[in-house]
């Protein structure tokens, strides 16, 4: 979390500035005699006992650890002068080769793609606040595997900071795809903020059209007390989104009219009946943060964060009877697209840290992650006109969570920027899945346990334990060879699946693995610097993969218990260069994955259905090509680019079964884009003005292992897409701040299998004291 004293440089390639690093403190320059004309002598330490504190906010791990990784980030300052953030996770949409999949305002399942795996890879990257872990590694989707963003606050973030690969130690191989560092501020003095976001979607698909708002109260109030600082966020947000799923039927149904001709993503005939999931949500997220200096060294950070939120989801249909009455026609796509969430989360988390800056530095790091209730609930299917069957499901994840435990050490035998530096700890995760659905008489309103008669059950637990070391070696003059190891033991047991009367208790299952690495840097002079890279890392499957059934709402999973571990090979080779006006940076990398665990949607009975599976081997290869320039052309005007192609193919998939006589081999790997491209202009005109346009586009790709969904712009498919955005950040007076934007003011209309934002319009007003 937080630290007392200024962090020196690690051994890494140090992050960039500005828009992706804060500056480096300049130390305060030495006062000279003018008698003399030579040095002061330093002014006598104080008799009386004190605490200075000279810095609140800590640097990220990349800077605490010598972390080999490739870097980027983003700052407060930037964010607050570029981006439309209505939600913590929008200050990561500009950042090279990442995708935010956020389908609406208030989203609860926003999943990052990142450089080499795409939107349904929640597992495959790490999201951490202040070193605590967010990511939700219960699951590997686009639902509730996304990251817990409603643990931190917009108006909490000092800056993000992303490391691309599974190329440090420390990290587990759930790296593979990157590592988010996200570091909060903590107060040296009183301080709040008041701040009220509003925006408007207008949407237009089909025959749905109309006008989507949000409106979110925020609220942060902190102070430093001697030793004691704390920082208080209150949240609270309001939305209606578009809808996230069109109802598709393969015929159309008898003695109605209003029903659209349509296919599906693999041409199959997919007839829109409505429109599905339009959701009402109201969310509100509390978080304390305490932080108390024992000594300038010692700090003890406490972080307790509590989450809620209600949503309601209604269906449209486009259907009308003879009589020209509304009506369902049947069509049980409409009660599986409508339901209800009602969710109250809980998350601690509890560190303890050394900023000796001398021989020696630790830290403990402990998180407890609670669903304290988690109930979704959805009718069974449709009766005459548009009304619902009474009955209907209950799926609950009422105590599910986890755990996890971190212990870390630093040894500088030659003290800081010496020519060694040992990094080393253990780890321990548990993760607990307990989700039964059940049948029940009154779906609207009954109690959690329904009926008490059991549709379905998933049940079980993994638990990992882990020990690490990484060596960083100033071996020459420019040249750092950094080289570690990770060696894992996980289990995964207590599986128990039952639907219907079938019911299975899993067998345990358990791995061992070890994985090394190695990045040798080589700083040839002040501005330019080469890297090669290579990591070999382990990700374990998760316990909603091996165990979780899904049977409600517009989503439907089938897991398998006998999923094995996926196996990675990263490299990546990267030359960069940094001036003070701006960098360029070439990256090269590659991954090859064994036993690649690989989702399929397949449309059945016209619901897509999720199985899980191992593919032997796919390779995804690719160049990032990463550039910004400060005040180019005119004072005051920036301009950045990062742009990424991947080359993504299975390389061999032997257990693919296709009724149609199809292949996986040498088909691009399901959900990876081809092509990526982030274009950012700012124009800071004065002081208290910034004006920001940005331009996101991204290629084709598929979501099938032969690559059969070649149908766009449908329900369930994923799109190519150019989206532009604006901002305007005015500094009013005093406390007050002015942002509006646009997003996709372009009207872009596309699906990342759900129907994603049209144009919509944003705006805040802020008071900070």
């Amino acid at each position: 979390m937080h630290g007392a004293a200024v962090p020196a440089q690690s051994a890494a390639t140090p992050l960039p500035s500005n828009r992706t690093s804060s500056r480096t403190p300049v130390a305060p320059a030495q006062k000279i005699d003018p008698r003399t004309h030579a040095a002061a002598p330093p002014a006598p330490a104080p008799k009386a006992e004190t605490l200075v504190v000279t810095r609140q906010a800590t640097a990220p791990d990349a800077r605490r650890f010598a972390l080999p990784q490739t870097s980027a980030g983003i700052d407060r300052r930037t964010i607050e002068a570029t981006v439309n953030i209505v939600d913590t996770e929008d200050a990561l949409k500009y950042l090279p080769s990442l995708l935010l999949r956020k389908r609406n305002n208030g989203d609860t399942q926003a999943t990052l793609e990142t450089r080499t795996w795409g939107v349904n890879s929640s597992a495959r990257s790490l999201v951490y606040v202040d070193d605590a872990p967010i990511s939700a590694l219960i699951s590997n989707n686009n639902t509730n595997g996304a990251p817990r963003w409603g643990m931190v606050t917009p108006e909490q973030i000092e800056r993000i900071d992303m490391l691309y690969g599974p190329f440090a130690a420390e990290y587990p191989g759930n790296s593979m795809g990157g590592v988010v560092l996200v570091t909060t501020r903590m107060p040296d003095r009183f301080t709040a903020t008041v701040k009220q976001t509003g925006s408007v979607q207008t949407y237009d698909a089909y025959r749905t059209r109309g006008n989507y708002g949000t409106a979110n109260s925020a609220v942060t109030i902190g102070d430093r007390i001697g030793r004691l600082s704390w920082l208080f966020s209150a949240n609270r947000e309001e939305s209606l989104g578009q809808p996230l799923f069109f109802v598709t039927s393969s015929g159309m149904p008898a003695g109605t009219t209003g029903g659209i001709a349509a296919l599906s993503k693999t041409g199959s005939v997919a007839n829109v009946m409505g429109a599905g999931g339009l959701q009402h949500s109201t969310t509100d997220n509390v978080t304390l943060r305490l932080a108390y200096d024992f000594t300038p060294w010692l700090r003890l950070n406490y972080t307790v964060g509590y989450w809620d939120n209600q949503t309601r989801a209604r269906s449209q249909s486009y259907l009308t009877n003879a009589a020209g009455a509304a009506t369902f026609g049947g069509v049980a796509g409409f009660a599986n697209d409508t339901y209800t969430y009602d969710e109250q989360h809980l998350m601690n988390a509890v560190s303890l840290k050394t900023r000796t800056q001398g021989h020696w530095d630790g830290e403990a790091i402990f998180t407890d992650y609670d669903y304290l209730k988690d109930i979704q609930r959805n009718p069974a299917g449709v009766l005459g006109g548009t009304n619902f069957t009474p009955n209907g499901y209950i799926a609950c994840m009422d105590g599910s969570g986890w755990m996890t435990a971190d212990v870390k050490g630093i040894w500088r035998p030659s003290g800081v920027g010496g020519a060694h530096e040992l990094s080393f700890g253990g780890h321990r995760d548990q993760y607990d899945l307990e989700n039964p659905t059940y049948n029940t008489g009154n779906w609207a309103s009954s109690p959690a346990a329904g009926n008490g008669t059991l549709h379905s059950s998933g049940r079980g637990t993994t638990t990992t334990y882990a020990l690490w070391a990484q060596e960083a070696w100033k071996f020459a003059p420019g040249f750092t060879l950094t080289v570690g190891g990770r060696l894992e033991f996980w289990r995964a047991s207590n599986g128990f699946n039952q639907a219907g009367a079938v019911a299975a208790s899993q067998p345990p299952e358990h791995s061992t693995n070890f994985s090394p690495k190695a990045t040798l840097a080589w700083r040839i002079n002040p501005d330019w610097t080469a890297k090669l890279s290579f990591g070999e890392a382990w990700r374990y499957p998760t316990v909603s993969e091996l165990y979780q059934i899904v049977s409600t709402g517009g989503t439907y999973a089938v897991p398998n218990a006998t999923l094995r571990p996926e196996q990675v090979f990263s490299s990546e080779a990267m030359i960069e260069r940094r001036t003070h006006s701006g960098s360029l940076r070439l990256s090269l990398f590659q991954e090859n994955t064994h036993n690649a665990l690989i989702s399929q949607s397949t449309l059945l009975n016209n619901i897509y259905t999720t199985t899980f599976q191992n593919v032997t081997e796919v390779r995804n290869r690719g160049v990032e090509f990463v550039a910004e320039r400060r005040d180019l052309l005119i004072k005051g005007f920036d301009l950045s680019n990062s742009l990424t192609y991947v080359d993504s193919r299975i390389l061999s998939d032997p257990g693919f079964q296709s009724s149609t006589g199809t292949t996986a081999a040498g088909k691009h790997v399901p959900y990876v884009p081809d092509w990526r491209d982030t274009v950012q202009a700012t124009w800071h005109a004065t002081k208290r003005l910034d004006l920001s346009a940005a331009l996101r586009y991204q290629g084709r790709m598929y979501s099938t292992l032969d690559n059969t969904d070649r149908v766009g712009h449908v329900f369930g498919a994923f799109d190519k897409f150019l989206v532009a955005d604006v901002h305007v950040h005015w500094h009013i007076t005093g406390p007050l701040t002015f942002d509006a934007g646009i997003d996709n003011i372009n009207n872009a209309r596309y699906y990342e299998y759900h129907p994603f934002p049209m144009r919509t319009y944003v705006a805040d007003l802020k008071a900070s004291f």
